[in-house]
């Protein structure tokens, strides 16, 4: 396709010989949107499919519209020259405030101001699709099989069919492969924002919060686990994101002392903190598929849910599923116990089970560090 020779701006960035902003002197460039507003986990998803695209097309330069609350995500990644922030959940509860309506203007001038060759909707939701059409830009995505919400493919100049039996991450690499001219190799994966160190901090952390109060793993183990992990000499973390959390977390810091207790952070620094430990535990929420593509050694705690489709992926990353037969419920919320008991699928997934699993990761003294006296029983 032919590209106009727009004017990058001199902090646009520099190409490593692999990603980053201005492609190599004299080669025509095609700036490429991509529209993948959120969640966490579906734009760490989307990372591996532009590492791709920007190996295949040294001509590419890429910009990104997501969410604010996840922009510090996005430019975690050397190959995005820009980010388009948009607050489309904060502009929807404040639809009949003229500053959402300024603001929605402000984004879309912006975007029309690009002159983009090609927007690319990686999330194929209509709300996407719809962002993605305001650009003014020809549009790629899904078609209608393959998207999530049919309707999205209507909005777009060109539709591919991906099946719908593969990784989330795999979905979107054949989907950037198939827009712009090339097979992705799916027997590698790279997010392009690892940059962790041989030498991490003697810290794990334990990312213990989750949206659904089923996703969550108890108290009384996460509290188990940190103790055994401070007495191999290593420092468990904790952080939150809201009172709930700021609740277990200070719960488990006074269950287990040695455990640092990590303010309340943006997400740039949440995901410093990440990249430095030694290892990470976490149920399924966003930060735990942030710590697989970190390349942290990393150990997911699946209850509720199932890791399936869209489940945390990574070189040095594990999952630990609960095994009772009502597992995975996909319930918010247990229907078998009442609020704040402990759910049975809980029980299948044991301190000392986790701990094991981080001993595979990091040299462990003693791999069974958990008192025979403990609440929870070694698993067998």
């Amino acid at each position: 396709m032919p590209a106009r020779p727009p004017q990058l701006p001199e902090d646009a960035g520099r190409r490593d010989g692999l990603r980053g902003g201005r492609p190599p002197a004299g080669l025509a460039i095609m700036k490429v949107l991509i529209v993948k507003m959120s969640s966490m986990g579906d734009v760490v998803h989307a990372l591996p499919a532009l590492t791709d695209a920007l190996k295949a097309r040294p001509d590419l330069v890429v910009d990104w519209c997501v969410e604010a609350a996840f922009a510090p995500l996005v430019r975690l990644h050397p190959g995005v020259r820009h980010v388009h922030e948009i607050r489309l959940r904060a502009w929807r509860k404040a639809a009949l405030k003229a500053e959402s309506w300024r603001a929605a203007r402000t984004l879309i001038r912006a975007l029309r101001a690009e002159r983009y060759d090609l927007v690319i909707d990686a999330q194929g939701l209509l709300k996407s699709a719809l962002v993605a059409r305001l650009t003014g830009a020809r549009v790629a995505g899904l078609n209608a099989a393959s998207a999530r919400e049919p309707l999205a493919a209507r909005l777009y100049g060109e539709r591919h069919t991906i099946p719908r039996d593969r990784h989330a991450i795999a979905r979107l690499r054949l989907l950037f492969g198939a827009i712009l001219g090339y097979a992705p190799d799916l027997a590698t994966l790279d997010y392009g924002i690892a940059h962790g160190s041989d030498e991490p901090d003697p810290t794990v952390v334990l990312l213990h919060g989750t949206t659904w109060p089923s996703k969550r793993w108890s108290t009384e183990s996460w509290i188990e686990l940190a103790n055994a992990l401070i007495r191999e000499g290593l420092r468990p973390q904790v952080t939150y994101a809201d009172a709930a959390e700021e609740a277990t977390a200070r719960a488990i810091v006074a269950g287990s002392p040695g455990t640092e207790l990590i303010p309340r952070a943006p997400l740039g620094e949440v995901a410093s903190l990440i990249g430095r430990a030694s290892a990470v535990v976490g149920c399924d929420t966003g930060l735990t598929h942030l710590a697989a593509a970190l390349d942290r050694p990393t150990v997911a705690l699946f209850l509720s849910t199932k890791p399936g489709l869209t489940g945390v992926a990574g070189r040095r990353a594990m999952v630990l599923e609960a095994t009772t037969p009502c597992a995975p419920c996909r319930k918010r919320d247990c229907p078998l116990v009442p609020p704040g008991e402990i759910q049975l699928c809980v029980t299948t997934i044991r301190p000392q089970l986790v701990f094991e699993r981080i001993a595979k990761f990091i040299k462990i003294r003693n791999p069974d560090m958990i008192p025979k006296s403990s609440s929870h029983s070694p698993a067998p």
